[in-house]
């Protein structure tokens, strides 16, 4: 295989933008990163577009937009892992010799509140209540509670945390820090969720230039090896995850971010013990004490403990979510995992600005989504 490098990255701002329409955001996030990659538009052999809630053939729609070359255009779509299986396509059209120079762009405009259950669940799961999507999130808050001795606290440090991140971050939706207890005095949601401990559906656009290590090098300086990218589903008995049939006890098979983060070790040579930065699907902010367990940063239950001793903080040995994560910017789904993977090609570079984590060299994103689907992407500089 080929060595594949993002060469070019660029990324709309995350909120709403009722005045702009998703084919402007993402054609704006287009010519940053093919001006990033210093790369004509007419250069590109293909291109790949996530995206759930937009409709069909958004992807050429874009590209049309951009000016239509004769390229082949995917849309890509795997619930909140969608960037993850958009970059993975990429990947391996590089690695595998198809193309030379690709797109992976993500974009989306999400509807306000809690995603439509329809769009996931069977019409019978809804009338039992099986699709209250925060209630799975609870479910497993409840259960490491109970397991490993965490707390509301923890989860609500977790919020803090990310908001303080996200403070230094303008791309971000909420640059805004919040207090441990505004977090806890915020409205329940869904048992023992606040209001602060969720994510917000939102917009935005995120694009990355993909290309091998020789034209990178002949384009710019600045090329960022995607050691690897990959995508898995869960092995069986299947996870508590929407769609779930049940809530009731059941035999616990080898959680998918874990199977996820192994073969992405395997692959890429490189152990969680190498990694400088991690960017993670925090949803909730006990997922980034659950997913820091599951991705092998440290024995399962000791992910508070990570928390407690500033492991994870700007400055501290391993920051996590140094963007401010999905708490901070929001999760606009189609462009979700790819702004992560921006802010990792970013922190690699060194230009991250004030969120900067000193000396970073290997960084790790994760996605999960409903399905349930998982990617994880290793880059280095």
């Amino acid at each position: 295989m080929r060595e594949v490098v993002v060469s070019g990255v660029g990324l709309h701002k995350l909120g709403r933008f009722d005045g702009k329409s998703y084919v402007e955001m993402a054609c704006e996030t287009i010519r940053t990163a093919l001006k990033d990659a210093n790369v004509s538009w007419k250069e590109i052999q293909a291109a790949y577009c996530s995206r759930m809630y937009l409709p069909p053939t958004t992807g050429v729609r874009v590209c049309a937009a951009m000016g239509l070359t004769g390229i082949p255009v995917w849309d890509i779509e795997s619930a909140c892992a969608s960037g993850g299986s958009a970059l993975r396509s990429g990947f391996m059209a590089i690695a595998g010799g198809f193309y030379d120079t690709v797109l992976v762009f993500g974009v989306e405009k999400m509807p306000r509140g809690f995603m439509s259950p329809e769009n996931i669940y069977d019409l019978w799961q809804c009338y039992v209540g099986l699709s209250v999507n925060p209630m799975y999130f609870a479910l497993e808050a409840r259960a490491h509670m109970d397991k490993y001795g965490s707390t509301a606290k923890h989860f609500a440090k977790v919020s803090v945390k990310n908001h303080k991140h996200g403070a230094l971050n303008p791309y971000a939706m909420y640059q805004k820090e919040c207090t441990l207890d505004e977090v806890l005095n915020s409205r329940i949601v869904c048992d023992p969720l606040h209001l602060l401990e969720l994510c917000a559906p939102n917009e935005g656009s995120a694009a990355l230039v993909l290309t091998t290590r020789k034209l990178a090098v002949k384009r710019n300086t600045k090329p960022i090896t995607v050691c690897t990218s990959v995508v898995k589903t869960p092995l069986y008995p299947p996870p508590l995850f929407p769609p779930a049939y049940q809530t009731s006890a059941r035999i616990q098979s080898l959680p998918l971010t874990t199977l996820a983060a192994r073969q992405a070790y395997e692959e890429s040579g490189i152990g969680p013990e190498d990694l400088d930065m991690v960017e993670l699907q925090d949803v909730a902010a006990p997922s980034e004490i659950f997913y820091s367990e599951e991705l092998e940063l440290c024995p399962p239950g000791e992910g508070c403990r990570l928390l407690d001793e500033g492991v994870t903080e700007i400055g501290g040995r391993l920051p996590i979510n140094a963007s401010g994560g999905l708490l901070s910017n929001g999760e606009p789904i189609g462009a979700s995992g790819l702004r992560q993977v921006v802010e990792v090609t970013w922190q690699m570079r060194g230009e991250a600005g004030r969120r900067q984590v000193e000396g970073a060299k290997v960084g790790l994103s994760h996605v999960v989504g409903a399905g349930p689907n998982c990617g994880v992407v290793i880059l280095k500089k």
